[in-house]
């Protein structure tokens, strides 16, 4: 079988495998199968292989067409052999080999490529950073994990979870909602804070000074260097640079979710809270100058309101006034 002929019976194989064979083209296969020994070899080392690519082709991104593409390139540049005799040898070093055992070769090779190809793209991942600017935004993670992110707030994270943990690096406040995969803790660099879970929701609000975790549902690890607290839902950690240890307290209000659900939720919420979190979402500085009510509770829900609006509701419950200077807002007792 001379080198032209060889190229044809691999493109009618591949029709075949392809199921694109016509009634004439498995004709001529099945005359060429009954040809010899060899070519019943080479015919199922050639399906062999191409399944195994298939198989990886369709677990992986890689590009089909640019691995096929190889993959006849790499059989077309070989260079031509000396003699090759009807049933398919060839003369190599002193040694007759028989012809499909070169072909074999030639299409491992080939399948060698796939794979190196393959392995780039199961063994690299690159840093992605999501950055929320004026507003907030949400993203998902490589492993299905959904993160709320609130304005002026990052993310960073690898392209791919590789390994035996799942790290992300959090800039600022985001509410995440973790796929479970007890295998693969989701692990969050907060500052001095490192935050470890399996599949939970949760709430991070972190900067140079504090970081302070959230849980919402599920079982969260909040450690600093090597100490650490257990959280349950409804609890919070407190870290912060003075002390060595994260501090545990009980969460007595929902107010953390504003930047998701729009809303500020009081029940019995002391107006210092409350200032303390519009100031946050609204970035300005509300002050309260009469001391006597910052503890004053406040039961209300203020929906996609403008600060305007809230602080009219407010002065109006507790029988104050407000002054702004830029972005301070002082609240007076009248």
């Amino acid at each position: 079988m001379n080198k032209q002929n060889e190229h044809i019976i691999d493109d009618l194989l591949v029709k075949q495998l392809l199921g694109e064979a016509t009634h004439h083209d498995l004709k001529v296969i099945e005359d060429w199968l009954q040809n010899s020994e060899g070519n019943k070899k080479y015919y199922s080392d050639f399906r062999l292989i191409w399944e195994q690519s298939k198989q990886l082709v369709q677990t992986t991104t890689v590009d089909e067409q640019a691995a096929w593409n190889k993959f006849v390139n790499r059989i077309n540049n070989e260079p031509a052999s000396d003699t090759i005799s009807n049933d398919i040898n060839v003369q190599a070093s002193g040694r007759v080999i028989p012809f499909y055992r070169t072909t074999w070769m030639r299409l491992a090779a080939a399948l060698l490529v796939l794979l190196g190809s393959a392995w780039m793209v199961f063994n690299f991942s690159w840093q992605v950073t999501r950055q929320a600017n004026e507003v907030a935004v949400t993203e998902t993670l490589p492993d299905g994990s959904v993160v709320a992110l609130n304005r002026n707030s990052s993310v960073s994270y690898p392209s791919r979870f590789l390994g035996k943990t799942r790290n992300v690096t959090l800039k600022g406040e985001a509410f995440f909602i973790v796929t479970p995969n007890k295998n693969k803790p989701f692990i969050i660099d907060a500052n001095e804070a490192v935050v470890k879970v399996v599949g939970t929701s949760f709430n991070v609000k972190t900067n140079a000074a504090r970081t302070e975790v959230i849980v919402e549902t599920g079982i969260v690890e909040v450690s600093k260097v090597n100490k650490g607290v257990t959280l349950k839902p409804q609890q919070k950690a407190i870290v912060t640079k003075d002390k060595t240890v994260p501090v545990l307290e009980q969460n007595t209000d929902e107010l953390y979710n504003y930047y998701r659900t729009k809303e500020f939720v009081c029940n019995a919420t002391p107006l210092c809270r409350l200032t303390d979190v519009l100031s946050d979402a609204f970035d300005v500085n509300i002050v309260i100058a009469d001391e006597r009510i910052r503890n004053m509770p406040i039961t209300t829900v203020f929906h996609n309101e403008p600060i305007e609006n809230i602080l009219d509701v407010i002065c109006a419950t507790f029988n104050l006034r407000s002054v702004r200077n830029g972005n301070e807002i002082k609240l007076y007792s009248k």
